[in-house]
């Protein structure tokens, strides 16, 4: 625009749509630049520091079921973290070569909770003993369910069935990867929420409004919002605990808000090596296999929508697929490696990860390595690991709400691929999104109440199928979405327009455009042994 003086310029120019991109632009530092050093190690203890909310929650609810103490729960988590490190190296060397974390994943809550409950379990008196016999029962059926993701990544079957995903059967898939883990967003920042809360608000002040205030020559507040925001209210929280705040509260407020409650300090060792089949020899059971191995499918569905956000916001073209079909098998490697260890749960993209390199705005793949450097050494070093670790949930659930929200948007995202004034459109996208959200609700309210799911027959291993796969969100939108999309006459050239099909054609496989080599080529020249169709 000219000087103040001059004449506005024409309404034309002003209406034209905002032009659709195939990368993100406005990203810092995609997949292939690293950030300098120190900043780059400072990254990646942040993302150390997010991934820790799940990997510490996910043990906290399922070891005092399983009959372990403190101790129990210490090694679980140790070991969670550990195999988490080594599983995001590999995914990222070798798998899809995304900046993705590879974290334990609540998908595998429901099998491992129906393995608890098992009839076999319940004569054992002493819990150390139920403890390790159920473990290695989990490991059992971990083992098992790993082959699935194997089979279908490295087989290239994935392959084959994601060639078929379209920008418009992406945007369920991808929004509720992120939108539909709302319940671990507010609900469980309200368990505490004077500590929550101001996450929440300090968090949004830091990494949006302080930026604009304070002109720095470097963007320090948005790229490090997570440990100054982190940082602040935990130690609030400490001063709330030791200043007798919380002496007469209810257990649970106790339990929740103090920062002295997780029994993870005490009872870390200082220098322990988590090791296969540390727990004794897995036993197997073909229900339990086939109920976990329904959650690895689920699994797998979860992280392809969370790997196509990575992709996104790490500022790469969109994933051709036969790099997250490579992906998908490093994951079911991973899954195997949570079995031989014995994590009580397994492992998919995590999702608030993924939400953090929105805010960061940095992709760059050397971050989510050097944190999954951080996992490995605090891991071992247990007692350090464990102050971190014993950071109050309500702090996490107040960055998963902004992390989720990310990648629920970033699904919305690919909608500029797609024409949103053909009625087509607005049906697959509406009636997925919505089925998506109702479905998975029925699911669990039905279990919430009656303590167990809505499919009860004589077969658990069978109940247990059918709850798991429709219990998730993104799940359930993206099979409807991917089923109308391709079922619904989609020969029409228009309707392939519609759907943005034709934008995604050059990425369908992984010669047609060349930034696919610069992103996703393997390295240590295995693309000769390992050629990607």
């Amino acid at each position: 625009m000219a000087g103040g003086g001059a004449a506005p310029a024409p309404k034309a120019d002003e209406l034209v749509p905002h032009p659709v991109k195939d990368q993100l632009p406005n990203v810092s530092y995609c997949i292939t630049s690293p950030p300098p050093w120190p900043e780059a190690i400072l990254l990646g203890f942040q993302h150390y520091l997010v991934m820790l909310g799940t990997s510490v929650i996910i043990p906290t609810a399922l070891v005092p079921q399983m009959g372990g103490g403190n101790d129990e729960k210490a090694r679980v988590v140790q070991t969670l973290l550990f195999v988490a490190g080594i599983n995001t190296l590999l995914q990222s060397f070798f798998g899809t070569r995304l900046p993705a974390v590879i974290g334990g994943s609540y998908t595998f809550v429901a099998p491992t909770i129906s393995i608890i409950l098992a009839g076999r379990y319940s004569d054992i008196v002493d819990p150390h003993r139920k403890f390790l016999r159920i473990m290695r029962g989990t490991q059992g059926a971990l083992i098992v369910a790993s082959t699935l993701q194997i089979i279908i990544g490295f087989s290239g079957l994935w392959r084959n069935v994601t060639r078929f995903l379209s920008p418009l059967s992406a945007v369920p898939l991808v929004s509720l990867a992120g939108f539909g883990l709302y319940e671990l967003g507010f609900p469980a920042v309200a368990k505490c929420v004077e500590i929550g809360l101001p996450t929440i608000i300090i968090l949004i002040v830091i990494s949006q409004y302080l930026p604009h205030a304070i002109h720095a020559e470097k963007p320090v507040f948005d790229r490090f919002a997570v440990i100054f925001s982190v940082t602040i209210v935990w130690l609030y929280a400490y001063f709330l605990t030791i200043g007798g705040a919380y002496k007469h509260a209810p257990p649970k407020t106790q339990t929740h808000c103090r920062t002295d409650r997780s029994g993870l300090v005490g009872s870390a060792p200082w220098i322990r090596v988590p090791y296969p089949f540390q727990w004794g020899a897995p036993s197997f059971d073909a229900g339990e296999a086939f109920a976990m191995m329904a959650a690895a499918f689920v699994g797998l569905v979860e992280s392809t929508g969370t790997f196509i956000a990575v992709s996104r916001y790490a500022s790469a073209t969109p994933l051709p697929p036969s790099v997250l079909s490579r992906g998908i098998g490093w994951q079911g490697i991973g899954i195997l490696l949570d079995g031989l260890f014995g994590t009580a749960s397994g492992s998919t993209v995590s999702v608030e990860n993924a939400g953090l390199l929105a805010l960061t705005r940095v992709g760059s793949r050397r971050v989510v390595q050097i944190s999954a450097g951080f996992m490995i050494f605090f891991s071992i070093l247990g007692k350090f690991g464990a102050v971190f670790a014993s950071i109050p949930a309500p702090i996490f659930a107040a960055l998963y709400c902004l992390f989720f929200a990310y990648v629920g948007s970033c699904g919305l995202s690919f909608l500029q691929f797609c024409n949103l004034n053909s009625f087509r459109t607005k049906f697959i996208l509406g009636f997925s999104i919505f089925m998506g959200l109702s479905v998975p609700q029925y699911f669990k309210e039905y279990t919430a109440v009656a303590s167990y799911g809505p499919v009860h027959t004589g077969a658990r291993w069978f109940n247990d199928i059918i709850n798991v796969i429709f219990s998730s969100e993104p799940f359930v939108a993206g099979l409807v979405a991917f089923f109308l999309d391709n079922t619904l006459h989609r020969h029409n050239n228009t309707i392939r327009k519609d759907r943005g099909y034709h934008w995604w054609d050059k990425f369908r496989s992984f010669k047609t455009d060349t930034r696919s080599e610069e992103f996703y080529s393997l390295p240590f020249n295995l693309n000769k042994f390992f050629p990607s169709v």
